[in-house]
Parts: C-alpha cells; sequence; structure tokens
C-alpha cells in the first residue's frame, strides 16, 4: 500500500504530464497529420506514435539529462531545436502541403508508402517533447532516482500515453462529424495553433538560456 507521500507525489506527477502532454490537445493535431488516411493505417500510426514516445520518455527520464549533458547540449537548446522543427511541421499542415505529397506519390505510381507521421512528429517531439522529457527528468529526480521512484514516475507516464492513444483513436469519430470541409479547416486552425506552441518552446528555451526577460511559462 502506498504512503501518503506516494500518493501526493503519483498525482503531483499524473497532474503534471497530463498538463504538459495534453492528451485532449494531441488528438486534433493527430487527426490534422493523418487527414485522408484510412482507419486502419490511423490506427496503427497512433499505436507506433505511443509507444516510441513512451520507449523515448522512459529513456530521456533516466538517461537523458547525462546524455545531453555529455555531449554538450542544454536543455534550453534542445527545447529551441524541437520548436523550430516543430514549426516547419505546422508549414506542411497551414498549407496543405502534406496532401500535396501524397498525390504526387499517388501519380507516380512508384509504390512509396504516404508520409507516417508515426515518428516525427507525433511521438516526438508533440507526444515525447522538450516539454514532457524535461518533466520526467524532474520528475524522477524528485523521486530520488531510486528503482522505486523510476517505477513509479514510469507508470504514470504510461497511464498518461494510454490517455493519448485512446484519444487518437477517437480521431475517425471526430472526423467523420466534421467532415471535409470542417477538416480542412481544423488543419489550418490547428496548423496555427502548432506553430504557436513551436514558437512557444522556442521563447522558453531562449528564456532559459538568458537571451530574453521570462516572457512566458515554461512547457
Amino acid at each position: 500500500m502506498l504512503e501518503l507521500v506516494d500518493i501526493a507525489f503519483v498525482i503531483t506527477a499524473f497532474v503534471t504530464l497530463f498538463v504538459v502532454i495534453d492528451p485532449i490537445g494531441t488528438a486534433p493535431l493527430f487527426l490534422a497529420l493523418t487527414q485522408g488516411m484510412d482507419a486502419a493505417r490511423r490506427r496503427a500510426i497512433g499505436v507506433r506514435a505511443c509507444i516510441i514516445a513512451a520507449i523515448l520518455l522512459a529513456l530521456f527520464g533516466v538517461a537523458g539529462e547525462d546524455f545531453l549533458r555529455s555531449i554538450g547540449i542544454s536543455m534550453p537548446a534542445f527545447q529551441i531545436a524541437g520548436g523550430i522543427l516543430l514549426f516547419l511541421t505546422a508549414l506542411d499542415m497551414l498549407f496543405d502541403r502534406r496532401t500535396q505529397r501524397r498525390k504526387d506519390h499517388a501519380d507516380e505510381g512508384s509504390g512509396a508508402q504516404a508520409d507516417d507521421p508515426s515518428v516525427f512528429p507525433l511521438a516526438m517531439p508533440l507526444i515525447a517533447g522538450p516539454g514532457a522529457m524535461a518533466t520526467m527528468v524532474l520528475l524522477i529526480g524528485e523521486a530520488g532516482r531510486t528503482a522505486q521512484g523510476v517505477a513509479l514516475v514510469t507508470a504514470v507516464m504510461l497511464v498518461v500515453i494510454a490517455m493519448v492513444l485512446l484519444a487518437f483513436l477517437s480521431a475517425g469519430l471526430i472526423e467523420r462529424l466534421l467532415r471535409r470541409t470542417g477538416t480542412m479547416v481544423m488543419t489550418r486552425l490547428f496548423g496555427l495553433l502548432l506553430a504557436a506552441l513551436s514558437v512557444q518552446f522556442v521563447l522558453n528555451g531562449a528564456t532559459a538560456i538568458g537571451i530574453l526577460p521570462t516572457v512566458a511559462t515554461t512547457m
């Protein structure tokens, strides 16, 4: 039976990871990134993205800070890099470049597979983003980096990732309700929001380095 302090820590860890990863907020982005795919392919991408994200978060929570420090990369630099990559994805969503690429592949008849967003940007940086990775490092640090603490934080993270997967699997229903016009509107809207999120990552990294004053809350 967990001690009272452990229960409090579990609640804190869950709330923190839930807010940072944001399962509800990732669902529309998943819908936009998998627009035009059939249900089976969309489901496979969602499962693969969640599995990869869970592995990345678990590994980064245990060894991420030491690894980045060993190769001379700071967490703020990691945030800035993730933000830039995320911004490039947002541009594709805003200008519908992904749909055009799929049409080009189909016209060429080369047998090439359609874009697979499971690794990038779904698994990283949308699910296992700089904020989520940093949170795992901090939570495991607070747990004392003991085997029990690592297991506890990892279990909480897996619960949140399971909620992300549930949101992904419900995306098809959302698409049927929105239809094509609604989906196009949502794709542009969330492309804009994704661009704002990417800028937020960059601002957080720049603020942490000291280039900018404190302008926003960290992710």
